[in-house]
């Protein structure tokens, strides 16, 4: 689903973010990414997402080379892509039931139904009594897990999660990568980066750590 080859990101001559990246991430497979902090695992995401582009190297996402993608095909990539941003990213004079539906309005979803996904999205998380509240009347762990059904309602191939249990108490945290592991189980191929050393144990699935910009396991 996703495989780097030889990726450098350098923002100036004294500031390079990534060296020689070169991984894969198996179609269905469920897998951390990690490292101290500093790793620039962050860096890497954006670079799948084609928030930026490599200065070198190549990245494919389901087959397709993103890093050679015109302007015109970067939003059809990025609706088969759910990401979760570490700063959630949601529309402040949208509520969260018009955030989570958002995604199902650009993809031509008839009104009725995106109502029904989106409410259906947050009960899931617990936050469908909240449904009619915007952004900053909410704290960021729900904001956070508003940012979470937002990511999945189209269904995704990718799910790129950017520290998803990061405002969220452990008990929340838990429930969060259980809803992670069953839409893998459907089908979704899920990259999390984190530095949750214990969850990562306790999950048990493959991971990829980075240190200074750099592969140290994978």
């Amino acid at each position: 689903m996703i495989q780097a080859f030889h990726v450098y990101k350098q923002y100036d001559r004294e500031s390079t973010a990534l060296y020689d990246i070169t991984l894969h991430v198996e179609k269905g497979e469920f897998c951390f990414l990690t490292g101290p902090s500093g790793a620039r695992m962050t860096t890497f995401l954006k670079l799948v997402f084609r928030e930026e582009l490599p200065s070198q190297g190549q990245i494919l996402v389901g087959g397709r080379n993103v890093t050679a993608l015109p302007e015109s095909q970067i939003p059809v990539l990025r609706r088969s892509i759910g990401v979760v941003f570490q700063d959630f990213k949601l529309i402040k004079r949208k509520t969260i039931l018009e955030n989570v539906a958002f995604v199902l309005r650009m993809l031509g979803v008839p009104r009725r139904e995106q109502k029904r996904r989106a409410f259906a999205a947050l009960k899931a998380v617990g936050l469908h009594h909240k449904m009619h509240a915007y952004p900053l009347q909410l704290s960021g762990g729900e904001q956070q897990r508003v940012a979470i059904p937002r990511a999945l309602t189209n269904e995704p191939m990718l799910l790129l999660a950017d520290e998803p249990p990061g405002n969220l108490d452990p008990d929340m945290a838990q429930e969060i990568m259980t809803l992670f592991q069953e839409v893998n189980a459907r089908g979704t191929t899920v990259l999390v980066a984190t530095h949750d050393r214990e969850m990562i144990q306790r999950l048990g699935k493959r991971v990829i750590t980075l240190e200074r910009g750099r592969v140290l396991t994978s």
